[in-house]
């Protein structure tokens, strides 16, 4: 496996689609795999000391893109940053504030010096969609959406690291929750948004779109069609249990037209309880590692571009001296940092990274036996020429694969240990008829990869 280098250099180019819709990569064709963390608060929540310990760990991290709020959630407009600043003068987007502003230049230049994307929302979404939860208030018509997302535009036109995310945890049309019923379309105001943006950039501009958790708020649902919509995205959230099918989603994205690269921009937090909305408290235990895994390996094989890494105290940066906690984090944002599940996210990348880039397809028929669903379902991606296979196995469990996927008369097999990114050689086979290969017993899950000779 080639080396893995935790930053990106950005003489390679602005971001953009690749040729055959389904991936990112820089403007001089070099691939991007995009390895991201929910760090919403970090502009709104942080000091510089801290912010700098954060991204520092991160790059140590190999992650690549930092998903962050402008104006940010639980009364990010009335309560002010470490530094006693609000985002907007008397709560109007068309007054921001300088000083606050000056805070999210300096973090944005800190994360480009690390080689590091800003994910940068420019509003939450409870300060758009009435009728929904959160503090907002709501200040955004059509026009104050297209002007501020011009002055933000304009203001980081000249960053190389930025990629534009609207949205904010909000689908794009409100179809309101338990008995309420609405359906109130923001296509038109997030439409303006992008349009503002769009011209403040240039038409430059990677833009995408968070939506809220579930599959019916998919922005391939919904915006798919949008022409400033170049990534689609997914929640598939932390409120479904265990195992939502999230490489459902994937491939029902990845078959649209047109084709564009998606990607969960928010799967399961590793240490948020797997109690559902509303209550989210520990009743039923918290997502681990082996959780978040399960979800960000059976994405990508599913045919994702990248996938987003999260951690329940990290996106509201917790910490107990200072403010309430929101939805019972276990810890502080401090020690959460160090959770096993963002150590091993960089494995994800690196094996993603170190094989033939944008021939990778999703291939379930690689398989012999049933895939399984839930806890036990099983997802491969191989090269479209053949030269590898990867499939994901998440227990310890038995997989039987058709040989004649890998070109050539032999196939080299392995184990790739997801928790470290070591390989464990198994043998050398031949690509006729089927084989069968059994998970080694400690893990829990595994990647079995299959290489041409």
């Amino acid at each position: 496996m080639q080396t893995y280098t935790p930053s990106v250099d950005f003489s390679h180019g602005p971001l953009q689609v690749s040729a055959d819709g389904h991936f990112l990569e820089h403007e001089d064709g070099s691939p991007f795999f995009w390895l991201g963390d929910t760090a919403w608060e970090i502009f709104h929540r942080l000091t510089r000391e801290e912010t700098e310990l954060f991204l520092e760990k991160r790059r140590v991290q190999g992650f690549n893109v930092i998903q962050s709020v402008v104006l940010a959630e639980f009364d990010g407009l009335r309560s002010p940053n470490r530094y006693g600043e609000l985002p907007l003068i008397d709560l109007d987007p068309n007054e921001p504030n300088e000083i606050y502003f000056k805070h999210i230049d300096w973090v944005i230049d800190l994360a480009a010096g690390k080689g590091l994307y800003i994910g940068l929302l420019p509003t939450w979404g409870d300060k758009v969609v009435r009728n929904a939860w959160g503090d907002g208030p709501i200040i955004f018509d059509e026009a104050s959406a297209r002007t501020f997302g011009e002055w933000l535009a304009r203001r980081y036109a000249d960053k190389p690291n930025i990629i534009w995310i609207l949205g904010g945890d909000r689908p794009a049309i409100w179809r309101g929750r338990d008995e309420q019923v609405y359906n109130d379309d923001y296509r038109p105001l997030w439409d303006a948004m992008a349009a503002g943006i769009d011209a403040g950039t240039d038409g430059k501009a990677l833009m995408t779109f968070h939506p809220s958790g579930g599959p019916a708020s998919r922005t391939s649902h919904d915006l798919h069609d949008a022409s400033w919509l170049d990534v689609n995205m997914m929640q598939s959230g932390h409120g479904g249990g265990h195992d939502v099918p999230v490489w459902e989603f994937v491939t029902e994205d990845y078959a649209l037209t047109p084709t564009k690269p998606t990607l969960d921009a928010e799967p399961n937090y590793e240490d948020h309880p797997v109690n559902p909305w509303p209550k989210w408290d520990s009743q039923f235990g918290y997502y681990r590692d082996h959780d978040v895994r399960k979800q960000m390996y059976r994405s990508v094989f599913a045919g994702a571009c990248g996938v987003t890494y999260g951690h329940h105290a990290v996106w509201q940066f917790y910490d107990p001296a200072l403010r309430p906690a929101v939805n019972h984090p276990d810890r502080h944002w401090r020690d959460a940092i160090e959770r096993p599940g963002a150590n091993q996210a960089k494995h994800l990348r690196a094996l993603m990274e170190s094989k033939p880039y944008f021939t990778r397809i999703p291939d379930q028929s690689i398989l012999a036996n049933d895939a399984g669903k839930g806890a036990s379902h099983v997802r491969a991606t191989r090269d479209s020429a053949g030269s590898y296979a990867l499939i994901y196995v998440p227990n310890t469990q038995a997989v039987t694969v058709h040989m004649g996927t890998i070109r050539g008369s032999t196939a080299k097999v392995s184990w790739f240990d997801p928790r470290t990114g070591e390989t464990r050689p198994i043998g050398e086979y031949a690509t006729t008829g089927t084989r069968f290969f059994l998970s080694p017993d400690i893990g829990p899950d595994w990647v079995l990869v299959l290489e041409s000779l």
